[in-house]
């Protein structure tokens, strides 16, 4: 089995089929699965992304699953490294939920982040 940069829980899954199922209009804008990354902003410096991918970029990650496809963004994936993504329904929000053991903070809204870049494990001689 691959690594996976981004592991997905049943629910954001069920989400991301979902979203491909309604978008299967034209075939010109077809998406092919959604992307996920990060971009500066907010009050706390990060913003994480969502988009349609209508495109492969052979740049990115790819998680694949029964009936969809997810693709981190190059400049995204050490900020994501052991990232869940999940998909929640509460009383006051509805949406995709990162819980990234990268992130060290959040601004009070929640609408941004503070992420560091994984560290990789140093190499030991054997």
């Amino acid at each position: 089995m691959a690594f996976e940069v981004l592991k997905l829980t049943d629910a954001a899954k069920d989400r991301v089929r979902e979203i491909l199922g309604t978008n299967e209009s034209a075939e010109s804008t077809r998406a092919e699965g959604i992307r996920v990354g990060v971009k500066n902003g907010g009050c706390a410096g990060m913003e994480y992304t969502i988009d349609l991918a209508t495109e492969v970029d052979p740049k990115d990650d790819v998680v694949i699953f029964d009936g969809g496809q997810v693709f981190v963004a190059p400049n995204a994936v050490l900020f994501l490294l052991g990232t869940e993504m999940d998909y929640e329904v509460t009383t006051l929000r509805t949406g995709f939920v990162f819980n990234n053991p990268n992130q060290v903070s959040s601004c009070g809204c929640g609408e941004s982040v503070e992420i560091v870049p994984a560290k990789m494990p140093e190499a030991t001689d054997s």
